[in-house]
């Protein structure tokens, strides 16, 4: 059965590809739409847009390259992968790519095997997200500070029930059920720097890794009276009827701050608000196809990130994107 989420991303192609088709048939004054011009340019392009890394950006990317393929009348065909952050890092350092997605930014080893073999990158913001902490319904807890989080998650934990964490807000003494993404996965790398304060440092005593199949811990936390797992906010929205997102103490202010749009724009959602990248390759952006697409990206990515439950970029994201591009391709 298909997911809500790609009902969600397949309803963004339809809109967005109808209103691509709505401003190709518009004339301006002499007669020649800017839309005609534009759909012309791009279906002389041909070639093949090879991208792969974060399961959590691919939401964005399969249907960004859906688009594109429409617009040049199906000579360019985007492939997107779903190996991981880090699994997207080695194919995109070995050169076997033209575009790495990442739910984290580049490690400096990751950076190192790139420098050795030549590919020259630049880092693209192409969403905000907020990775939301869920339990179960059935959970009274409403609000966890990072050290709360780090009494379950961190290397040295050994609880194996809710009644064992320091403070909580309601008593509750269910068994502790964990669900984690796997080590390719940039949202474990994120979750554990934030929580745990060591990327890649989590227990793994007691502890159901769910690779990157994020429906795997929706089912888990949802079965599961005393169910907790993490994942990008989208999968939250899609499943906001079986699961319940935890609202996570700031550090800086205090309050207890609900993943939200408004609240990871403003940087209320802390430790947990991120950012999403794409990362295409000098080399990969010499072919216009390349090119185009990543520039098509930029132009069109807020409108499927609001279909998708992803949180678009702000007006100064997008800016600081597109003159990134500009400076990769001199």
């Amino acid at each position: 059965m298909m997911s809500k989420k790609w009902l969600l991303v397949l309803g963004a192609i339809a809109a967005l590809a109808l209103g691509i088709s709505a401003c190709g048939g518009d004339d301006d004054d002499d007669g020649n739409g800017g839309g005609e011009a534009e759909a012309s340019e791009t279906s002389d392009l041909s070639g093949e847009v090879v991208i792969d890394g974060s399961s959590t950006v691919a939401p964005l990317s399969t249907p960004v390259g859906a688009l594109f393929g429409e617009q040049t009348e199906g000579g360019v065909q985007v492939t997107v992968g779903t190996s991981g952050t880090g699994g997207g890092f080695e194919k995109f350092c070995a050169g076997e790519t033209d575009i790495s997605d990442a739910s984290r930014v580049i490690s400096p080893e990751e950076e190192e095997i790139c420098a050795d073999n030549g590919i020259d990158w630049e880092q693209i913001s192409v969403a905000n997200d907020a990775l939301t902490v869920v339990v179960n319904p059935e959970n009274p807890i409403d609000c966890m500070t990072v050290d709360q989080l780090n009494q379950i998650f961190d290397p040295s934990a050994t609880i194996t029930s809710w009644g064992e964490i320091d403070d909580l807000e309601a008593d509750f003494g269910e068994d502790l059920e964990i669900f984690s993404p796997g080590a390719d996965s940039g949202t474990f790398d994120y979750f554990t720097d934030a929580i745990n304060g060591e990327e890649g440092a989590q227990r793994s005593q007691g502890v159901n890794i769910v690779g990157e199949d994020d429906n795997a811990t929706v089912t888990g936390v949802s079965g599961s009276t005393g169910g907790i797992g993490y994942f990008g906010y989208s999968y939250f929205l899609e499943n906001e009827d079986t699961l319940k997102a935890l609202e996570i103490e700031n550090p800086d202010t205090g309050e207890c701050v609900a993943p939200s749009e408004e609240a990871t724009q403003s940087g209320d959602y802390a430790p947990l608000g991120r950012q999403l990248y794409i990362y295409p390759s000098a080399q990969a952006l010499e072919k216009p196809e390349v090119l185009e697409f990543v520039n098509y990206y930029l132009e069109n990515v807020n409108d499927v990130a609001a279909e998708a439950g992803f949180i678009p970029l702000t007006d100064e994201q997008i800016a600081e994107a597109e003159e990134k591009v500009a400076g990769l391709t001199g």
